[in-house]
């Protein structure tokens, strides 16, 4: 079942409703914010930057046993669809779709799709992220909550809200969204430092300009009708065109008079400054900008970044695509970080070493975390130490020793 399909059952939903009742007084419309902020290359970049790791990370289906999480079997219905969302999209895809309406607007909504069957189990057959213009939060007289989305082609559809996955950014005085009291992305202080690099930006463009301004006066010392002193002007040009030796020939009659231009150059610690000041509000730092950090630099943007987001998404993805009972008997959904922690080589080998000690890797993986393919040879196989292996095989031959001598003396 496609979105507009899912959606169009629902179109008749908003019967007898109110609007949801808010603490703070407000009425709960909200309209996306206008990208204001994102006409700076430093903000597009941070945010790109933020949304290139994130998706790094790889979704899984979970259920937590006691004390140990159990990934869920690949049939799992849930799985297949974290591992390609929709028809349209890659999993990679649909991540950076979620994740830039996120920095952009604050919230981030995704439609699951699904079927019933005679039972009223749901089948879901789809994950769409959508971006609404204009979003209503509805009451019916049950107290059950509603979403109206409108969108940019003045389609509108109502939704119930435990049905959407619904990810805030940044969450804190807005009752239903992230951002400010209005449910928008609160940029005023970023705006101002924004407009100060703008500043210094035209600063830096007027003085280069101004550095293929006038440098020079020719003064005749005579008097010239118009039409001898633009034909003198064009000689002199064609002379500076042809020139190779740096001086400039002059009769008698001419006087080259230099104008001194002091061009004024905003120093490069300023600069660095203000891109800092920027990089700051999203948490990104020049060195993960650049690439050029060290492994202790990634943990700290991880840490500090990275991990809250992908522990909210986990979260908001667990919310509406399990139900009460399934969540009491631990299903989750978690973004496991391992492809973006930053290892080198050295310290890739103390890890495993680790693993392999205690039998606690597989073979193959230990090929694709030093960029081998993986064989086929070796599928399943774990991946131990020789001390281990020689006492698991020691094991098994004393137990089948023993079991040879029972049944001789029987």
């Amino acid at each position: 079942m496609g979105l507009m399909d899912f959606i169009n059952k629902f179109k008749s939903i908003k019967t007898n409703m109110q609007y949801a009742k808010i603490l703070n007084g407000y009425t709960p419309i909200f309209s996306q914010f206008g990208q204001d902020i994102y006409a700076s290359d430093v903000v597009q970049q941070a945010i790109s930057c933020l949304v290139t790791e994130l998706t790094k990370a790889t979704p899984y289906h979970i259920v937590k046993d006691e004390n140990d999480l159990v990934p869920v079997d690949n049939r799992s219905n849930i799985q297949k669809l974290l591992d390609q969302p929709n028809e349209r999209m890659t999993q990679t895809d649909f991540f950076e779709k979620v994740y830039w309406q996120l920095f952009l607007n604050y919230n981030s909504f995704v439609i699951p799709t699904y079927v019933r069957d005679n039972k009223e189990n749901k089948t879901y057959t789809g994950l769409y992220p959508i971006q609404p213009t204009n979003v209503t939060f509805l009451q019916d007289p049950t107290g059950n909550l509603f979403v109206e989305f409108l969108f940019a082609n003045g389609y509108k559809t109502t939704l119930r809200y435990s049905d959407i996955i619904h990810i805030r950014y940044r969450y804190s005085v807005n009752e239903f969204l992230g951002g400010n009291e209005f449910g928008q992305p609160d940029n005023k202080a970023i705006l101002k430092t924004l407009d100060l690099n703008h500043v210094l930006l035209q600063g830096v463009s007027k003085a280069l300009k101004s550095s293929f301004a006038i440098n020079g006066v020719i003064k005749y010392n005579t008097l010239m009708d118009d039409g001898k002193m633009e034909k003198n002007i064009q000689e002199i040009e064609k002379h500076l065109a042809n020139n190779e030796s740096g001086f400039l020939p002059l009769d008698i009659k001419g006087e080259f008079i230099p104008l001194q231009n002091k061009i004024q150059l905003v120093d490069a610690d300023t600069l660095k400054f203000i891109d800092e000041k920027i990089l700051r509000n999203f948490g990104v730092s020049l060195p993960i900008l650049t690439g050029d950090y060290t492994k202790e630099q990634y943990e700290a943007f991880y840490q500090k970044s990275l991990e809250p987001v992908l522990k909210r998404t986990g979260e908001s993805f667990t919310m509406p695509l399990f139900t009460d009972r399934e969540k009491s008997f631990g299903n989750k959904i978690l973004l496991y970080p391992h492809e973006l922690i930053f290892m080198d080589t050295g310290q890739k080998i103390d890890l495993f070493n680790l693993l392999v000690d205690s039998a606690s890797c597989y073979k193959n993986e230990v090929r694709t975390a030093f960029g081998m393919r993986p064989l086929k040879e070796l599928a399943g196989q774990i991946a131990m130490s020789s001390n281990k292996s020689n006492a698991e095989n020691n094991k098994k031959e004393n137990e089948n020793n023993g079991g040879i001598e029972n049944g001789n003396e029987e």
